[in-house]
C-alpha cells in the first residue's frame, strides 16, 4: 500500500500535534544544530519531496542512545566461539517454539514454499534466530537507532543514514507513523527483522490485505522471510552446508574469512574431502569451526551463501541451518508417531 504524500503528510501532522512545546529538549538540540544533520535535511528535501518544517519536528524527536552504541560494538558473532554461539540458538525452548510456530502457521508456510521455493523450517529458523519468533522484535525506536547510528558511528554512518532514508521513504509510502515503529538496536524490524531497504526490497503484502505488516501479520512475515531468500537465489531442493571429515586432507582450502564461495565441490574433493550427493561443479567454500569437542569442518554450498546475505556470518548461517534441520527432523518424527 502506497499512501500519497498529502495523506502521511496529514497523518503526521496529527501524530505530531503538540510536540512543538518539546522544541528545545537536550535531544532535540543536540540533532539540529548540527550541520551534517541540517545538510541531510536539505538532501532528504531536494532528492525526496519531504518538507523541511516536517523534517525538523520528526528528527528533532530523536535522541541519541548511548546504549546502542555500546551495543553495536559487541555484536556476538564477533567475540563468540561457535559451540558457544550454538548454545545460544539451538537450546529449549527455541525448538519447541519453533514446532509450535510451525503448527500454527503451517497452510501459510506450505504457500510461501509453493512460490518461493524454500522449505518452512528455514524460514521457522530464521525468525526463531531473529526474534523467538515474534516474542523479541526490538524496544527501541527506530528512528532513535538510525539517527544515533547514522550521525554518531562514524565506522558504519553512511550506512545507516542511507537506512534511517530508506525507512522515512518507508513510512510515508507504507502510511507508518516514524515515531511510533520499533525494532533493534541496528534498526531492524519485526519478525525477520528487515533493515529499512530490505523492507521496501522484499517485504510482500502475503495475505493480499494492502498492506506490507512484518511487525503484528505473521502471513506477510512468513511470505517477505521466503521471497528475501528467493530473490537471493535459494534453490530450492538443494542442500545448505554439510559435515566433512578433512583427515585426509589438507587445510589449505580453509577460508573463514570470506563468504564468497571460492572453491568447487570438485575441487575440494581433489584434496581428500568426501562430500557425497553434490554436483563437482557446485561453488562452496569450507569453513573450520570452533566446536566443544575440537575443530569441525563444514562445507557451506549455495544455499548457505544465500542465509549468509540475510547476516553476513558464518556462525549465522550455520546457527540457522542447524537449527531449521533440528525442527524439521523433531516435527516429521512427531508426525509419524501420531
Amino acid at each position: 500500500m502506497f499512501v500519497s504524500r498529502q495523506i502521511w503528510k496529514a497523518r503526521l501532522a496529527g501524530a505530531l500535534c503538540g510536540v512543538a512545546l518539546l522544541a528545545a529538549t537536550t535531544a532535540q538540540a543536540d540533532y539540529l544544530v548540527r550541520q551534517e544533520v541540517r545538510d541531510y535535511m536539505a538532501e532528504l528535501a531536494a532528492e525526496h519531496g519531504f518538507g523541511l518544517d516536517e523534517l525538523e519536528t520528526l528528527l528533532g524527536r530523536a535522541e541519541r542512545k548511548q546504549n546502542i552504541l555500546d551495543a553495536i560494538s559487541r555484536p556476538a558473532e564477533r567475540v563468540l566461539k561457535w559451540h558457544e554461539y550454538r548454545d545460544i540458538f539451538l537450546k529449549e525452548p527455541r525448538v519447541s517454539q519453533g514446532l509450535e510456530f510451525w503448527a500454527e502457521n503451517a497452510e501459510t508456510l506450505e504457500r510461501a514454499q509453493l512460490r518461493y521455493g524454500v522449505p518452512p523450517e528455514y524460514v521457522v529458523a530464521i525468525i526463531g534466530v531473529e526474534t523467538r519468533y515474534g516474542r523479541i522484535t526490538g524496544s527501541y525506536r527506530v528512528l532513535d537507532a538510525l539517527m544515533t547510528l547514522g550521525f554518531d558511528y562514524p565506522p558504519r554512518a553512511g550506512f545507516f543514514r542511507s537506512e534511517l532514508t530508506h525507512f522515512l521513504l518507508l513510512a510515508r509510502e507504507e502510511g507508518f507513523n516514524p515515531l511510533e515503529l520499533k525494532g533493534s538496536y541496528a534498526g531492524a524490524m519485526g519478525y525477520g527483522q528487515f533493515i529499512p531497504s530490505s523492507f521496501r526490497a522484499y517485504a510482500v503484502d502475503f495475505d493480499g490485505d494492502g498492506r506490507r505488516d512484518i511487525w503484528s501479520n505473521r502471513v506477510d512475515a512468513i511470505g517477505s522471510v521466503a521471497n528475501y531468500f528467493a530473490r537471493h537465489g535459494w534453490t530450492a531442493d538443494a542442500p545448505v552446508a554439510i559435515r566433512v571429515d578433512v583427515s585426509g586432507a589438507g587445510t589449505g582450502a580453509v577460508t573463514n574469512d570470506t563468504l564468497d564461495l571460492r572453491h568447487t565441490v570438485g575441487s575440494l574433493r581433489e584434496l581428500g574431502i568426501r562430500i557425497d550427493d553434490v554436483a563437482a561443479e557446485a561453488p562452496a567454500v569450507l569453513y573450520q569451526m570452533d566446536g566443544v569437542d575440537g575443530d569441525e569442518y563444514w562445507v557451506g554450498l549455495g544455499n548457505f551463501y544465500v542465509i549468509t546475505r540475510y547476516n553476513r556470518s558464518r556462525l549465522y548461517a550455520l546457527a540457522v541451518h542447524q537449527l531449521a534441520e533440528e525442527i524439521r527432523q523433531q516435527r516429521a518424527a512427531a508426525l509419524a508417531g501420531r
